[in-house]
């Protein structure tokens, strides 16, 4: 990590790592605590392969559905890495102009408590990371990281089986490569 250029945030989550990967990995799962409440998520593709299409949707007070996040898997390992990045979007075209591009690499690991759940966000320059922690990456990501807890430590999440199948994990289009 370059304190200059990334930001980064750690927390131990009493859950098993499984739990944990499974409230990333599972649409109706992760638009339980993707984006800070009271704010809603909704999971328009979560393609959980590198090149897959990572797009949401997010609703304030009730409001209509309004673009979150469109960017592109560039690595998945399984119950232990996700890379993504804004800089590409889901169908592998530049991104639009972003407030901040940025890659962020989530890692799961095995801790005596539970799952260690780390965080990076890297950036290309000190002012787009300036810029990100001035737009409340702390608070944001933070509070996002919290939900994440609470969901995968909750026994609502620990005795739900599989979410539906097809919705979110689309390839519809194909590959774009």
């Amino acid at each position: 990590m370059n304190p200059d250029l990334d930001l980064a945030l750690a927390r131990v989550i009493r859950a098993p790592r499984a739990t944990v990967w499974s409230a990333w990995a599972d649409p109706a799962r992760l638009e339980r605590w993707w984006v800070p409440a009271p704010s809603r998520c909704r999971v328009d593709r979560l393609d959980l392969r590198p090149g897959g299409a990572f797009v949401t949707r997010l609703s304030d007070g009730g409001g209509a559905f309004v673009p979150h996040l469109d960017a592109c898997f560039l690595a998945v390992d399984p119950g232990e890495r996700i890379v993504f990045t804004n800089g590409v979007d889901g169908t592998w075209r530049p991104a639009h102009p972003v407030p901040v591009a940025m890659t962020a690499t989530i890692t799961f690991g095995d801790h005596p408590e539970g799952t260690e759940y780390r965080l990076v966000v890297r950036h290309g320059d000190p002012e787009a990371r300036a810029l990100h922690e001035k737009l409340g990456f702390a608070d944001g990501w933070g509070t996002v990281v919290g939900q994440l807890a609470a969901f995968s430590e909750s026994a609502d999440q620990r005795n739900t089986g599989p979410g539906p199948g097809p919705r979110g994990t689309s390839t519809e289009g194909g590959d774009p490569r």
